[in-house]
């Protein structure tokens, strides 16, 4: 076992309230029983995905968190695994939040969202000293703020903390957000110079690389995946280029070595909530990139990973041990 992962970033409380339908500008709508409070963002989906995958595994958590109510609930939910080492979260200020007005009538979501403190994190907040880590991932690009700031020198303030990191003998991970704006190549493209393992789904990966992976219909562009795989490693990933997709999982290993795996056959009424699959994968590939494991074997794991976060309606719930997980892979492939 090694030194183990470190997981920066996002620590955001999503807090749910069911409506009776959508009000007009000006005008009042009922929000009924079942107000739910769940943790998200990187931070949280990820390292306890990886505390569930490994329990042995030791895990570090970094980031600027809220003195609130919400940022209780976040690092009660993070001490709740003995591996999962909190002493370099900051908690200050207001916490990250989203507000989810979910529409009983229609169906459909809307989302309010507040960065807080999330938006003041920044590599003065990092003690070096203190980060004794095989691996740091650090996400979300796009939505933290202070790192998403222009740097003369490194291209912005996140590819800055990424190449100091690595000049400590730490191997680096991003992962970005999903978001409709012209913010990629000025922040995404600086960072993957100083990018190990760049893991992002096929969205974020044709607005990094100008390459489209979806065509007007929404079908995935498979015959274009290798192209933006090969395109993020000229851009600078260093050992493994990954996208995952409702499709499967897709990568080009530090070889150049082509990898992928489809996603598993799930059963009619498996699936309960998509919000935390994303993560899952991450974290899968992220467990097997830290044990050692080839890219295909890393690949698979995070497949599976994100079939059994698909499970659960919240983000974490429906994560299991790595043995689980590689059974399930095997049943459902």
């Amino acid at each position: 076992m090694g030194k183990g992962i470190c997981v920066a970033g996002n620590m955001i409380v999503d807090i749910l309230y069911p409506t009776q339908g959508w009000p007009k500008q000006g005008q009042l709508v009922h929000i009924q029983d079942g107000i739910s409070r769940a943790t998200g963002g990187c931070l949280c989906n990820v390292i306890m995905d990886l505390a569930k995958l490994d329990p042995e595994m030791k895990l570090y958590a970094l980031g600027r968190n809220g003195k609130d109510a919400e940022g209780d609930l976040i690092m009660e939910q993070l001490r709740a695994y003995p591996n999962i080492d909190t002493q370099n979260v900051i908690c200050d200020g207001i916490s990250a939040f989203t507000l989810v007005l979910a529409d009983q009538i229609s169906k459909e979501r809307t989302f309010f969202t507040y960065l807080g403190a999330n938006a003041r994190f920044t590599e003065d907040d990092v003690d070096w000293d203190k980060l004794d880590c095989d691996l740091l991932h650090i996400g979300y690009i796009l939505l933290l703020n202070a790192l998403d700031q222009e740097d003369a020198e490194y291209g912005s303030k996140m590819a800055r903390l990424l190449h100091h990191a690595q000049q400590r003998g730490i191997r680096t991970s991003i992962d970005v957000v999903s978001e409709a704006s012209d913010r990629f190549n000025r922040l995404v493209v600086p960072a993957l110079k100083y990018t190990d393992y760049c893991i992002i789904n096929e969205i974020e990966a044709g607005q990094t690389t100008g390459i489209a992976l979806r065509d007007e219909n929404d079908a995935l562009i498979r015959e274009n995946i290798p192209k933006v795989l090969r395109r993020m490693k000229e851009l600078g990933v260093s050992t493994w280029a990954v996208i995952h997709c409702p499709e499967g999982g897709f990568g080009i290993d530090e070889n150049g070595n082509y990898v992928e795996r489809e996603s598993l056959h799930l059963p009619e009424g498996y699936i309960k909530g998509s919000v935390g699959a994303g993560d899952a994968f991450c974290a899968g590939v992220l467990c097997g990139a830290e044990k050692g494991e080839t890219l295909g074997s890393a690949i698979e794991l995070g497949v599976a990973s994100a079939a059994a976060s698909l499970s659960e309606a919240n983000a974490t719930d429906g994560m299991r041990s790595e043995a689980e997980v590689r059974r399930l892979y095997a049943q459902l492939r």
